[in-house]
């Protein structure tokens, strides 16, 4: 019986002749092949293309000797087996009868045997099933070879290998992340040797390191382990990859450190990932997830770390506020709440942010508003330093109406301001004058409880001479002496003997003085404007009442 040659064109690289009834006994895609094209066809040789073969050239051609010798002259190595596996599922060999060999069943063989092959062969398995995707990964071979690498990551390196001196933290490879508490045991030998393999997954592609760390994660490796990797591996990778890999290498990155510890994931190095995200745009779930990552460990951030430019062509202002305001939601979501000492710490660095923003003339005041009031009452001991940023916003951005000043005013708690503050606001032209009383009547009234509060004192409250008493303004011509007291603001200036530590006290007073006097005499002159406007109209209609202040 003659032999039917069989043109076998290999993913367009190479043409193979063989003969058609040796490879049709044990591929099931070859003889379902060459039924497609006929065998009485007008060609010398049925010709049959397989496109995408796992392996090329290289990899057929062990398989077709594997055939011709009837499974014999085909050595199943450490270096071959991951591509032999997807070339026999390829070829549909799991189909030969059950006496002869089966490429299959040899090659799953070896593959049993991968957790006990040597380190390197592992990690060449590993790059050799990356590349056999997504076919090494349906028929389990790419879970194989990262099951057996990570199995031998817990152990120290193997007798004579080099610890990698570019895996140590002390690098400045790594420096990427050397902030974190867990970085901190780097120079430790016990954390040498759990690093030592560092050096070689680096070359991994960003969903095999995604791979490779989750099962990592899976079999409960220190994941200050985990988190010290993947910033060494974004370190040696980034710079001078194309914007599609960076993409791809953060997306990876960021979508393991999500589900690690937060004390294990660096601040500093979060930071970093941000920075080189923003030209990339990122996909959402992994921009939320790093926004998310960083609210949680806000207050190990610095206001360097903060101060992220804003996207181009938004035009709103020079910083990304709606970020920060991002971190803040992340932030108090984390339970941060509930803990003073981190809402304190966010609170001082949020008032340096806004220090830092205020100056900024395209700085809306509602984004301004909401970054003055993310943060609970909690977070703030004295509102000295939102004042003056508030006070800066109000200086750049004079075309503010009063109505719109005091919704910013809303975030201030007056009785939260020193005494120096609240003087220098009852003297301050920039803000609304309501602002100024609301200001003097809250401390008026915590004055009044500290004073009363003061061991052994006899409080006198005693009448100001009239040229300095705060009236109401809504009396006869004036002021006159029967003026109703109601609403009054009563100075408490009685011979109190101060000690040096209420001191502040005095200050306070003299404040609250001089701005009495300033409000009186402003109410006085409306009131004279105002007697003249009903004298000149006849005396018809009832003048309009006065404005709320001098009510």
């Amino acid at each position: 019986m003659s032999r039917v040659v069989l043109e076998v064109d290999v993913n367009g690289e190479e043409l193979f002749f063989v003969d058609k009834d040796v490879l049709a006994r044990f591929c099931g895609r070859i003889r379902r092949l060459v039924v497609a094209t006929g065998a009485a066809s007008a060609r010398r040789h049925p010709r049959v293309a397989l496109h995408g073969f796992p392996g090329g050239p290289e990899a057929f051609e062990l398989v077709a000797r594997f055939c011709y010798a009837d499974g014999g002259l085909c050595a199943v190595t450490a270096a071959n087996a991951c591509v032999l596996r997807c070339a026999a599922e390829f070829l549909d060999m799991a189909a030969a009868a059950a006496a002869a060999p089966s490429l299959v069943r040899m090659t799953e063989k070896a593959l049993e045997e991968m957790p006990h092959w040597p380190w390197h062969t592992v990690v060449d398995a590993v790059k050799q099933c990356q590349r056999l995707l997504p076919l090494a990964d349906s028929i389990g071979a790419f879970d194989a070879a990262v099951s057996a690498l990570v199995s031998q990551m817990a152990v120290p390196p193997p007798a004579g290998d080099a610890t990698p001196t570019s895996s140590s933290p002390e690098s400045a490879a790594f420096r990427f992340s050397v902030d974190t508490k867990s970085s901190s045991l780097s120079l430790r030998g016990s954390c040498v040797s759990r690093t030592w393999w560092f050096e070689d997954l680096v070359a991994l592609g960003p969903g095999t390191v995604e791979r490779v760390a989750s099962a990592l994660v899976a079999r409960g490796t220190d994941h200050g382990v985990i988190a010290r990797f993947l910033f060494y591996y974004l370190k040696c990778r980034i710079a001078g990859a194309s914007a599609e890999d960076k993409k791809a290498m953060l997306e990876a990155s960021v979508a393991v450190m999500a589900v690690l510890d937060r004390s294990a994931v660096s601040c500093k190095g979060l930071f970093g990932i941000l920075r080189i995200a923003a030209p990339l745009k990122l996909a959402d779930a992994c921009q939320e997830r790093l926004v998310a990552m960083i609210g949680r460990k806000l207050d190990h951030a610095t206001l360097d770390n903060l101060l992220v430019p804003a996207p181009p062509g938004t035009g709103s202002s020079l910083y990304d506020v709606s970020l920060v305001l991002g971190f803040l939601a992340a932030f108090l979501r984390g339970g941060a709440s509930d803990e003073p000492a981190r809402l304190k710490k966010a609170g001082k660095l949020i008032d340096l942010y806004l220090a830092e923003v205020a100056p900024d003339p395209s700085l809306r005041p509602a984004k301004f508003l909401e970054l003055a009031t993310a943060l609970p009452a909690p977070a703030r001991d004295c509102h000295d330093a939102l004042y003056r940023a508030i006070d800066v916003y109000f200086q750049v951005h004079s075309r503010l109406t009063d109505e719109e000043k005091m919704k910013i005013c809303r975030g201030l708690s007056y009785e939260k301001l020193s005494p120096e503050c609240c003087k220098h606001l009852a003297r301050n032209v920039d803000f609304p004058t309501r602002a100024a009383v609301q200001a003097l009547a809250s401390q008026h009234t915590v004055l009044k409880s500290i004073v009363l509060r003061e061991p052994g004192q006899l409080l006198n409250p005693v009448s100001p001479p009239p040229s300095t008493t705060g009236k109401r303004c809504g009396g006869g011509g004036g002021g006159g002496e029967n003026d109703d007291d109601e609403g009054q603001v009563i100075l408490y200036a009685g011979r109190l003997d101060l000690s040096l530590e209420n001191q502040n006290l005095r200050s306070l007073l003299d404040g609250m003085h001089w701005r009495v006097m300033e409000l009186e005499k402003v109410c006085s002159r409306m009131k004279t404007q105002m007697t003249k406007m009903k004298a000149r109209r006849g005396g018809g209609r009832a003048a309009r009442s006065l404005p709320r202040m001098c009510s």
